[in-house]
């Protein structure tokens, strides 16, 4: 994809997991990248390492329209909107945080600069909430079952309203459920993977209710097209494998201690469902298809595979007490 090359890319939530798997690939494209943070700490980032003198830093928070005057300065070409508050659960409680991040913050951005060739709002599936029938398609009113999905929904409005307002070159890209390396180990997959090679018992609930996952390799190839052509602006869309990545939470956990080779007992039944949970979720990407020519390259297996090494090689380097990094 050479339309990155010499390109000055910002990416907002640069250092969170999709966010640092797609700087990684920009780097590699030869876009001259840029990363927002609200301090200027690396240390605390391993997602970044190997690639930090590669990026250039700015210090803001998208929750202060004051700080977005460093947007202006850079004058990015390109922004990737992905910084967020992002966990579903929590936004429960933490829901003043939530809109100011996710509502008022897309908002603030969108509103100090609009000088870029384009702009990628990053959404959810989440927004597709409690729907009749799968697949997930855009054309489906969106049905929102959290705060985090209510303010995720908030921005692409807020967005595509600008985009329309002001013919600008605006899209918004609703990724379904990534995995892989660098995920949060709360997330379903790192934590049934973190548990298995522990030999942990992996207790869930009857997990008869299904989602499709797809491996981060397949999502950051989604972004950059929709950052690159011009039939994604003023439009959403999914990037996700749809029904052949569906897969039951029962199943997932199977698949994990399989792969794995863990002899971790399966607790499938040990918890309770959660309220309001979505009984089926896979997607509809024919648009992405269609418009982009994306489809997913890795499929579900060899992207679990590959994740399950990498935990692997990522707990002997920074949770081996005889290595160099725990003697520091």
């Amino acid at each position: 994809m050479g339309y990155y090359k010499g390109k000055k890319v910002l990416v907002t939530g640069g250092s969170g997991f999709i966010g640092s798997h797609l700087v990684r690939r920009l780097v590699s494209e030869g876009a001259d990248v840029s990363i927002m943070v609200r301090y200027q700490e690396k240390i605390d980032n391993v997602r970044m390492s190997g690639i930090w003198d590669k990026l250039n830093l700015i210090e803001a928070d998208v929750r202060n329209l004051d700080t977005m005057q460093a947007v202006k300065d850079l004058a990015p070409q390109v922004i990737f909107h992905l910084a967020a508050f992002n966990h579903v659960g929590r936004s429960f409680s933490c829901v003043q945080e939530c809109f100011d991040v996710n509502a008022r913050g897309t908002a603030n951005l969108l509103d100090a600069y609009d000088g870029y060739e384009k702009f990628v709002y990053t959404s959810t599936s989440e927004i597709y909430g409690l729907q009749d029938s799968v697949p997930f398609v855009e054309t489906m009113m969106p049905a929102p079952q959290s705060p985090y999905s209510v303010t995720k929904y908030t921005g692409e409005l807020y967005a595509l309203m600008k985009q329309r307002q002001k013919d600008l070159p605006i899209a918004v890209i609703r990724p379904f459920n990534v995995f892989g390396p660098y995920q949060t180990p709360s997330a379903v997959i790192m934590n049934f993977i973190r548990m298995a090679l522990n030999g942990e018992r992996l207790s869930t609930d009857k997990g008869e209710q299904t989602r499709e996952f797809n491996f981060i390799d397949n999502t950051v190839d989604g972004f950059l097209l929709v950052g690159e052509k011009d039939e994604a602006i003023g439009k959403y869309i999914n990037v996700g494998g749809g029904e052949d990545f569906e897969i039951s939470i029962a199943d997932l956990a199977r698949k994990v201690v399989e792969f794995s080779g863990s002899k971790s007992e399966l607790g499938i039944g040990d918890k309770p469902y959660r309220e309001n949970e979505i009984w089926r979720m896979y997607s509809d990407s024919s648009k992405a298809k269609e418009l982009l020519g994306w489809e997913p390259k890795i499929s579900f297996d060899d992207g679990l595979k590959k994740t399950i090494d990498w935990f692997r090689k990522y707990r002997e380097e920074f949770e081996n007490k005889d290595k160099h990094l725990s003697n520091l």
